[in-house]
């Protein structure tokens, strides 16, 4: 298929993908701070801008605000991450692609696009915030099932799942780095309600408490959550699951240049493997932080070689 098609499709997948990961992100930031109103200096908004990998961007713009803090997040053009933008650039790559797109996709993408002003509009006080980012929440569903269920197994089908599976890797990733490395309670507070809190808010981004629940069947605890998060391939937010998809779909693209293919395959192969053999307990001994950390460099990476392997 067309270089800039297969582009297209991967680049619509994926913004969607992050558009619903935000509007999870300030629910549960919402969430926290009802809960600790008295937290220093905003800190569960301040960990959302990081969980979105824009802090520095909004430091360059914004006093810090809860209220910019949501604008930027969910509204602001000029924030390439924001909901609004990530919907906008979703809808450009879908008119591109327009051809190789089933009717179904297309009306999904397109409505969303149409409706956004209104719900932008609308979206003032904290109760039509909520309902926004339901709706935002729904429709990135709507997507995602739609193209599940309606695509033929080629290439565009490929394309698709892995823009949305490396999206959805770095989000999870950098996830768990913001709870346990920037939103760290105090020695004191490690183990008590705060923690225990801070802990079921990552459950509640990414739609997982009952499936701790199943897997789990007791309280809360951090190595169980990373374990859930991180290594877990029945869970489909979870880093094993991801990149058991991503390499698995970069193996059915049809007519790769093998040289140039080589190094993506390579990478998504090692590291769907090295998760596969992983332990929980020797991950939380090495370090967490130093782990996630190295996920996401290689992720980016893995990223970049898909992009040099299909010449996006």
């Amino acid at each position: 298929m067309l270089v800039r098609i297969a582009e297209n499709l991967h680049w619509l997948t994926r913004y969607i993908e992050r558009a619903d990961y935000v509007a999870r992100l300030l629910q549960v930031a919402g969430h926290m701070s009802a809960v600790r109103p008295d937290a220093e200096l905003g800190s569960e908004w301040r960990s959302a801008l990081v969980a979105a990998g824009v802090e520095p961007a909004f430091n360059k713009k914004h006093e810090f605000s809860e209220a910019a803090v949501v604008n930027y997040l969910a509204f602001d053009t000029d924030n390439p991450s924001s909901i609004v933008s990530c919907i906008e650039t979703a809808r450009r790559n879908a008119r591109a692609a327009r051809t190789n797109m089933t009717t179904e996709m297309w009306e999904a993408i397109n409505g969303t696009w149409l409706e956004l002003p209104g719900r932008r509009h609308s979206a003032r006080s904290s109760d039509d915030l909520i309902q926004f980012l339901d709706w935002i929440k729904e429709r990135a569903g709507l997507y995602h099932g739609v193209y599940a269920n309606t695509m033929l197994r080629r290439d565009s089908f490929h394309f698709c799942r892995l823009g949305q599976f490396i999206e959805r890797a770095d989000n999870t990733a950098r996830l768990l780095d913001v709870k346990y490395h920037v939103e760290l309670p105090s020695v004191k507070d490690v183990g008590g309600v705060i923690d225990h809190y801070q802990w079921l808010a990552i459950l509640r981004v990414v739609a997982a408490r009952r499936a701790y629940r199943v897997l789990f069947k007791g309280t809360v605890e951090p190595a169980r959550v990373a374990e859930l998060l991180i290594l877990r391939p029945e869970f489909p937010r979870s880093l094993r699951f991801c990149y058991e998809q991503v390499a698995s779909h970069l193996n059915q693209i049809t007519g790769q240049d093998p040289e140039r293919s080589r190094e993506a395959k390579q990478l998504a192969a090692d590291i769907d493997t090295e998760l596969s053999a992983a332990r929980i307990e020797d991950i939380m001994a090495s370090g967490l932080h130093e782990f996630l950390s190295a996920m996401i460099v290689r992720n980016e990476q893995l990223g970049v070689e898909i992009a040099r392997a299909h010449l996006f």
